[in-house]
Protein backbone atom coordinates (compact mmCIF):
# COMPACT_ATOMS: atom_id res chain seq x y z
CA UNK A 1 0.00 0.00 0.00
CA UNK A 2 3.12 1.92 -0.34
CA UNK A 3 2.33 3.17 -3.96
CA UNK A 4 0.76 6.20 -3.92
CA UNK A 5 -0.78 5.64 -7.42
CA UNK A 6 -2.04 2.75 -5.91
CA UNK A 7 -6.27 2.23 -6.42
CA UNK A 8 -8.70 -0.29 -5.61
CA UNK A 9 -11.64 -0.80 -6.92
CA UNK A 10 -14.13 -3.19 -5.53
CA UNK A 11 -17.80 -3.55 -6.57
CA UNK A 12 -20.20 -6.00 -3.52
CA UNK A 13 -22.63 -7.52 -5.27
CA UNK A 14 -25.52 -7.82 -2.60
CA UNK A 15 -27.80 -9.98 -4.07
CA UNK A 16 -26.85 -12.19 -2.16
CA UNK A 17 -27.82 -10.77 0.82
CA UNK A 18 -30.95 -9.32 0.26
CA UNK A 19 -32.06 -11.92 -2.45
CA UNK A 20 -35.09 -13.09 0.30
CA UNK A 21 -36.77 -9.70 -0.70
CA UNK A 22 -36.76 -10.49 -4.30
CA UNK A 23 -35.57 -14.05 -5.45
CA UNK A 24 -37.23 -16.70 -3.05
CA UNK A 25 -40.48 -14.98 -2.63
CA UNK A 26 -41.38 -14.82 -6.37
CA UNK A 27 -42.95 -17.97 -6.13
CA UNK A 28 -45.12 -17.34 -3.42
CA UNK A 29 -45.20 -13.97 -5.18
CA UNK A 30 -47.05 -15.31 -8.31
CA UNK A 31 -48.92 -17.92 -6.47
CA UNK A 32 -51.10 -15.30 -4.07
CA UNK A 33 -51.44 -12.52 -7.37
CA UNK A 34 -52.84 -15.47 -9.54
CA UNK A 35 -55.70 -16.34 -6.65
CA UNK A 36 -56.19 -12.84 -6.50
CA UNK A 37 -56.35 -12.40 -10.53
CA UNK A 38 -58.98 -15.45 -10.63
CA UNK A 39 -61.34 -13.82 -7.97
CA UNK A 40 -61.51 -10.65 -9.48
CA UNK A 41 -62.01 -12.67 -12.63
CA UNK A 42 -64.76 -14.31 -12.22
CA UNK A 43 -66.43 -11.50 -9.90
CA UNK A 44 -66.07 -8.72 -12.98
CA UNK A 45 -67.70 -10.62 -15.39
CA UNK A 46 -71.29 -10.66 -13.14
CA UNK A 47 -70.87 -7.02 -11.63
CA UNK A 48 -70.69 -5.95 -15.57
CA UNK A 49 -74.14 -7.84 -15.73
CA UNK A 50 -75.44 -6.45 -13.15
CA UNK A 51 -74.10 -3.13 -13.62
CA UNK A 52 -76.26 -2.93 -16.94
CA UNK A 53 -79.44 -4.11 -15.55
CA UNK A 54 -79.35 -1.95 -12.72
CA UNK A 55 -78.38 1.02 -15.15
CA UNK A 56 -76.07 1.75 -11.95
CA UNK A 57 -73.14 3.86 -12.88
CA UNK A 58 -70.85 3.24 -9.76
CA UNK A 59 -71.18 -0.73 -10.33
CA UNK A 60 -70.04 -0.35 -13.97
CA UNK A 61 -66.96 2.34 -12.87
CA UNK A 62 -66.39 -0.55 -10.22
CA UNK A 63 -66.28 -3.75 -13.00
CA UNK A 64 -63.80 -0.70 -15.24
CA UNK A 65 -61.71 -0.27 -11.82
CA UNK A 66 -61.76 -4.38 -11.75
CA UNK A 67 -60.78 -4.74 -15.40
CA UNK A 68 -57.43 -2.34 -14.57
CA UNK A 69 -56.49 -4.45 -11.69
CA UNK A 70 -56.58 -7.46 -13.77
CA UNK A 71 -54.27 -5.83 -15.81
CA UNK A 72 -52.73 -4.80 -13.06
CA UNK A 73 -51.90 -8.32 -11.37
CA UNK A 74 -51.04 -9.36 -15.16
CA UNK A 75 -48.53 -6.92 -15.74
CA UNK A 76 -47.34 -7.43 -12.03
CA UNK A 77 -47.21 -11.56 -12.85
CA UNK A 78 -44.92 -10.72 -16.24
CA UNK A 79 -42.70 -7.95 -14.68
CA UNK A 80 -41.79 -11.18 -11.70
CA UNK A 81 -41.32 -13.17 -14.32
CA UNK A 82 -38.86 -10.72 -16.06
CA UNK A 83 -37.21 -9.49 -13.18
CA UNK A 84 -36.15 -12.82 -11.96
CA UNK A 85 -34.28 -13.28 -15.61
CA UNK A 86 -30.73 -13.71 -14.65
CA UNK A 87 -28.50 -10.44 -16.45
CA UNK A 88 -26.81 -11.12 -20.27
CA UNK A 89 -26.54 -9.27 -23.24
CA UNK A 90 -26.51 -5.34 -22.69
CA UNK A 91 -29.01 -5.99 -19.70
CA UNK A 92 -26.07 -5.76 -17.05
CA UNK A 93 -28.24 -5.69 -14.08
CA UNK A 94 -31.10 -7.71 -15.62
CA UNK A 95 -34.71 -6.80 -16.40
CA UNK A 96 -35.35 -5.65 -12.84
CA UNK A 97 -37.20 -2.85 -13.43
CA UNK A 98 -39.65 -4.55 -15.27
CA UNK A 99 -41.82 -4.10 -11.76
CA UNK A 100 -41.27 -0.38 -11.91
CA UNK A 101 -42.35 -0.43 -15.77
CA UNK A 102 -45.54 -2.32 -14.15
CA UNK A 103 -46.20 0.24 -11.15
CA UNK A 104 -46.06 2.86 -13.32
CA UNK A 105 -48.51 1.32 -15.77
CA UNK A 106 -50.66 1.03 -12.45
CA UNK A 107 -50.38 4.44 -11.68
CA UNK A 108 -50.97 5.62 -14.84
CA UNK A 109 -54.23 3.25 -15.76
CA UNK A 110 -55.36 4.76 -12.67
CA UNK A 111 -55.59 8.29 -13.36
CA UNK A 112 -56.56 7.84 -17.27
CA UNK A 113 -60.08 6.04 -15.80
CA UNK A 114 -60.55 8.33 -12.88
CA UNK A 115 -60.61 11.56 -15.48
CA UNK A 116 -62.89 9.16 -17.87
CA UNK A 117 -65.09 8.18 -14.89
CA UNK A 118 -65.51 12.11 -13.48
CA UNK A 119 -66.85 13.16 -16.54
CA UNK A 120 -69.52 10.51 -16.69
CA UNK A 121 -70.61 10.79 -12.99
CA UNK A 122 -70.60 14.79 -13.27
CA UNK A 123 -72.81 13.89 -16.52
CA UNK A 124 -75.15 11.88 -14.54
CA UNK A 125 -74.84 14.62 -11.39
CA UNK A 126 -76.56 17.00 -14.07
CA UNK A 127 -78.83 14.00 -15.44
CA UNK A 128 -79.41 11.37 -12.81
CA UNK A 129 -81.02 8.11 -14.56
CA UNK A 130 -83.22 5.45 -13.24
CA UNK A 131 -80.76 3.47 -10.49
CA UNK A 132 -82.51 -0.29 -9.36
CA UNK A 133 -81.11 0.14 -5.56
CA UNK A 134 -81.58 -3.07 -4.42
CA UNK A 135 -79.45 -4.60 -6.87
CA UNK A 136 -76.49 -2.41 -6.56
CA UNK A 137 -76.54 -2.88 -2.74
CA UNK A 138 -76.35 -7.01 -2.83
CA UNK A 139 -73.78 -6.48 -6.18
CA UNK A 140 -71.58 -4.34 -4.00
CA UNK A 141 -71.73 -6.47 -0.98
CA UNK A 142 -71.13 -9.69 -2.45
CA UNK A 143 -67.93 -7.59 -4.28
CA UNK A 144 -66.77 -6.62 -1.01
CA UNK A 145 -66.28 -10.00 0.29
CA UNK A 146 -64.44 -10.97 -3.33
CA UNK A 147 -62.42 -7.64 -2.45
CA UNK A 148 -61.70 -8.83 1.21
CA UNK A 149 -60.51 -12.02 -0.13
CA UNK A 150 -58.23 -10.36 -2.76
CA UNK A 151 -56.77 -7.69 -1.00
CA UNK A 152 -55.87 -10.58 1.55
CA UNK A 153 -54.27 -13.20 -1.14
CA UNK A 154 -51.79 -9.79 -2.38
CA UNK A 155 -51.28 -8.80 1.25
CA UNK A 156 -49.32 -11.93 1.71
CA UNK A 157 -47.09 -11.40 -1.15
CA UNK A 158 -44.25 -8.75 -0.79
CA UNK A 159 -45.27 -5.23 -0.53
CA UNK A 160 -41.76 -3.89 -0.60
CA UNK A 161 -42.16 -4.91 -4.24
CA UNK A 162 -43.50 -1.58 -5.68
CA UNK A 163 -44.72 -3.67 -8.49
CA UNK A 164 -47.00 -5.82 -6.52
CA UNK A 165 -47.90 -2.76 -4.17
CA UNK A 166 -49.13 -1.47 -7.66
CA UNK A 167 -51.61 -4.06 -7.50
CA UNK A 168 -51.99 -4.43 -4.00
CA UNK A 169 -53.33 -0.68 -4.06
CA UNK A 170 -55.35 -1.31 -6.98
CA UNK A 171 -57.39 -3.87 -4.88
CA UNK A 172 -57.45 -2.01 -1.89
CA UNK A 173 -58.96 0.99 -3.90
CA UNK A 174 -61.47 -1.23 -5.57
CA UNK A 175 -62.47 -2.49 -2.00
CA UNK A 176 -63.22 1.22 -1.13
CA UNK A 177 -65.22 1.53 -4.25
CA UNK A 178 -67.23 -1.10 -3.56
CA UNK A 179 -67.95 0.17 -0.09
CA UNK A 180 -69.06 3.29 -1.43
CA UNK A 181 -71.26 2.03 -3.81
CA UNK A 182 -73.35 -0.19 -1.74
CA UNK A 183 -73.97 2.78 0.57
CA UNK A 184 -75.20 4.41 -2.59
CA UNK A 185 -77.49 1.34 -3.29
CA UNK A 186 -79.00 1.71 0.48
CA UNK A 187 -79.66 5.42 -0.18
CA UNK A 188 -81.40 4.77 -3.36
CA UNK A 189 -83.09 2.01 -2.54
CA UNK A 190 -84.30 3.61 0.81
CA UNK A 191 -84.68 7.58 -0.27
CA UNK A 192 -84.83 6.94 -4.44
CA UNK A 193 -82.23 9.68 -4.32
CA UNK A 194 -80.31 8.77 -7.61
CA UNK A 195 -77.89 10.78 -7.92
CA UNK A 196 -76.07 9.27 -5.07
CA UNK A 197 -74.80 6.66 -7.52
CA UNK A 198 -72.63 9.30 -9.26
CA UNK A 199 -71.36 10.80 -5.61
CA UNK A 200 -70.08 7.44 -4.72
CA UNK A 201 -68.20 7.36 -8.16
CA UNK A 202 -66.57 10.48 -7.13
CA UNK A 203 -65.41 9.45 -4.25
CA UNK A 204 -63.67 6.54 -5.92
CA UNK A 205 -62.31 9.04 -8.59
CA UNK A 206 -60.82 10.57 -5.52
CA UNK A 207 -59.39 7.50 -4.22
CA UNK A 208 -57.72 6.29 -7.65
CA UNK A 209 -56.35 9.77 -7.90
CA UNK A 210 -54.67 9.59 -4.89
CA UNK A 211 -52.82 6.11 -5.40
CA UNK A 212 -52.29 6.64 -8.90
CA UNK A 213 -50.26 9.24 -8.48
CA UNK A 214 -48.62 7.94 -5.37
CA UNK A 215 -47.35 4.88 -7.62
CA UNK A 216 -46.40 7.36 -10.73
CA UNK A 217 -44.20 9.93 -7.79
CA UNK A 218 -42.06 6.48 -6.65
CA UNK A 219 -41.84 4.85 -10.00
CA UNK A 220 -40.16 8.05 -11.68
CA UNK A 221 -37.65 8.56 -8.61
CA UNK A 222 -36.47 5.21 -9.36
CA UNK A 223 -36.33 5.76 -13.13
CA UNK A 224 -34.63 9.17 -12.62
CA UNK A 225 -32.25 7.49 -9.95
CA UNK A 226 -33.55 9.67 -6.61
CA UNK A 227 -32.05 8.44 -3.82
CA UNK A 228 -34.28 5.87 -1.72
CA UNK A 229 -36.50 6.99 0.48
CA UNK A 230 -35.09 7.73 4.12
CA UNK A 231 -31.37 7.80 2.61
CA UNK A 232 -29.84 11.84 2.53
CA UNK A 233 -27.15 11.90 0.32
CA UNK A 234 -25.25 14.69 1.90
CA UNK A 235 -26.03 13.45 5.52
CA UNK A 236 -24.37 10.12 4.13
CA UNK A 237 -21.29 11.37 2.39
CA UNK A 238 -20.20 13.73 5.41
CA UNK A 239 -20.74 10.46 7.27
CA UNK A 240 -18.41 8.37 5.09
CA UNK A 241 -15.95 11.44 6.00
CA UNK A 242 -16.05 10.22 9.06
CA UNK A 243 -14.35 6.37 8.86
CA UNK A 244 -11.07 6.82 9.68
CA UNK A 245 -8.67 7.74 7.15
CA UNK A 246 -10.44 9.01 4.91
CA UNK A 247 -9.66 12.45 3.62
CA UNK A 248 -12.18 12.84 1.08
CA UNK A 249 -15.37 11.38 -0.88
CA UNK A 250 -17.02 12.50 -4.19
CA UNK A 251 -18.26 10.91 -7.03
CA UNK A 252 -21.29 9.48 -4.40
CA UNK A 253 -23.98 8.10 -6.19
CA UNK A 254 -27.39 6.25 -4.41
CA UNK A 255 -29.97 5.10 -6.44
CA UNK A 256 -32.09 1.86 -6.22
CA UNK A 257 -32.00 -0.52 -9.06
CA UNK A 258 -35.93 -1.70 -8.47
CA UNK A 259 -37.97 -1.71 -5.27
CA UNK A 260 -35.83 -2.73 -2.02
CA UNK A 261 -32.54 -2.60 -4.00
CA UNK A 262 -30.38 -0.04 -3.06
CA UNK A 263 -27.43 0.66 -4.52
CA UNK A 264 -24.25 3.26 -4.28
CA UNK A 265 -20.95 3.81 -6.02
CA UNK A 266 -17.86 6.35 -4.74
CA UNK A 267 -14.51 7.09 -4.89
CA UNK A 268 -12.77 7.71 -1.91
CA UNK A 269 -9.66 9.09 -0.61
CA UNK A 270 -7.67 7.66 2.33
CA UNK A 271 -4.28 9.06 3.83
CA UNK A 272 -0.76 8.08 2.13
CA UNK A 273 0.01 5.17 3.75
CA UNK A 274 -3.01 3.38 4.91
CA UNK A 275 -4.63 -0.03 4.11
CA UNK A 276 -7.36 1.13 1.47
CA UNK A 277 -8.67 -3.00 1.73
CA UNK A 278 -9.22 -2.23 5.61
CA UNK A 279 -10.89 1.19 4.92
CA UNK A 280 -13.18 -0.07 1.91
CA UNK A 281 -14.38 -2.91 4.04
CA UNK A 282 -15.25 -0.78 7.34
CA UNK A 283 -17.08 1.50 4.89
CA UNK A 284 -19.64 -1.48 3.43
CA UNK A 285 -19.79 -2.65 6.74
CA UNK A 286 -21.07 0.53 7.79
CA UNK A 287 -23.31 0.88 4.71
CA UNK A 288 -24.51 -2.27 5.15
CA UNK A 289 -25.58 -2.04 8.88
CA UNK A 290 -26.89 1.48 9.23
CA UNK A 291 -28.12 2.04 5.48
CA UNK A 292 -29.09 -1.51 4.37
CA UNK A 293 -26.63 -0.86 0.96
CA UNK A 294 -25.42 -4.27 0.00
CA UNK A 295 -24.57 -3.24 -3.66
CA UNK A 296 -22.06 -0.75 -3.57
CA UNK A 297 -18.87 0.06 -6.01
CA UNK A 298 -16.49 2.01 -4.47
CA UNK A 299 -12.96 2.80 -5.99
CA UNK A 300 -10.86 3.66 -3.12
CA UNK A 301 -7.39 5.58 -3.90
CA UNK A 302 -4.78 7.28 -1.98
CA UNK A 303 -4.86 10.57 -1.79
CA UNK A 304 -2.74 12.72 -4.37
CA UNK A 305 -4.79 15.77 -5.24
CA UNK A 306 -2.78 16.27 -8.69
CA UNK A 307 -3.56 13.44 -10.15
CA UNK A 308 -7.33 12.25 -8.87
CA UNK A 309 -10.64 13.86 -10.48
CA UNK A 310 -9.84 17.35 -11.19
CA UNK A 311 -13.46 17.00 -12.53
CA UNK A 312 -15.26 15.07 -9.32
CA UNK A 313 -19.46 15.43 -10.25
CA UNK A 314 -21.10 16.44 -7.56
CA UNK A 315 -19.95 17.50 -3.95
CA UNK A 316 -17.03 16.89 -2.41
CA UNK A 317 -16.90 15.49 0.93
CA UNK A 318 -13.88 16.13 3.72
CA UNK A 319 -13.88 15.26 6.91
CA UNK A 320 -14.82 18.51 9.59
Amino acid sequence: MGDPHHHDQHAHDGHGHDGHSHGVSADADRRWLTIALALIGVFMAGEVVAGLIAHSLALLSDAAHMLTDAGGIVLALVAIRLAARPPKGGFTFGLKRAEILSAQANGLTMLILAVWLAIEAVRRLLHPPEVAGGLVLVTALVGIAFNVAATWAIGRANRASLNVEGAFQHILNDLFAFIATAVAGLIVLLTGYTRADAVATLIVVALMVKAGLRLIRESGKIFLEAAPSGIDPPALGRRLTGVGGVVEVHDLHVWQITSGQPALSAHVLVAEGLDCHAIRGEIEQLLRRDYKITHSTLQVDHANPAEHCEDAHGIAYRPA
